[in-house]
């Protein structure tokens, strides 16, 4: 590349950038009990690649979250829709003996706001994997919840805008 179109577009840029400004807002959050992620079992990691998840034996959700907090945005993953709420897509897997539908649902914890929705795609058999697309109408302390049948699974996680 060279010298002048460097400048245009690495470092013009930059000159406008506030200082002190970090790729992710800072958020604030009280008393969040966010679930962190474990190392995936060999056999689910080799069947839908997913490095860190939760589980319960019966139930996983792949997590990209070290530290539980979801980063939706330009400077992470995920949509911003037009109505400002966050989309992020999450993959299950019903672990081998579990059957049935996955519902998911979710409220956040640290303030008012409406549930999450689910986007659970047909297509997928009512065994192994899953993907859904979760959207959380706000930033903040979200409890999720995925359920087949009796076997239901809860983790916490903060979502905020990477922007």
């Amino acid at each position: 590349m060279n010298r002048p179109r460097f400048f245009l577009i690495v470092l013009v840029p930059l000159a406008f950038m506030p200082a002190g400004s970090s790729q992710t807002r800072k958020i604030k959050f009280a008393d969040c009990p966010v679930t962190i992620p474990h190392a995936t079992p060999e056999p689910v990691l080799s069947a839908v690649g997913m490095r860190n998840a939760y589980w319960n034996g019966n139930l996983y959700v792949g997590d990209f979250w070290p530290d539980a907090t979801v980063r939706v945005g330009p400077l992470g993953v995920g949509s911003i829709l037009p109505d400002g709420s966050l989309e992020m897509k999450f993959p299950w897997f019903r672990a081998a003996g579990l059957k049935g539908k996955l519902v998911v649902t979710g409220r956040r914890l640290d303030a008012a706001a409406p549930p999450l929705k689910a986007i659970i795609p047909n297509g997928h058999l009512d065994k192994g994997f899953q993907a859904t697309g979760l959207i959380f109408p706000t930033e903040g302390c979200w409890e999720i919840t995925g359920k087949v049948g009796d076997t239901a699974l809860t983790f916490v996680n903060r979502v905020i805008r990477a922007e």
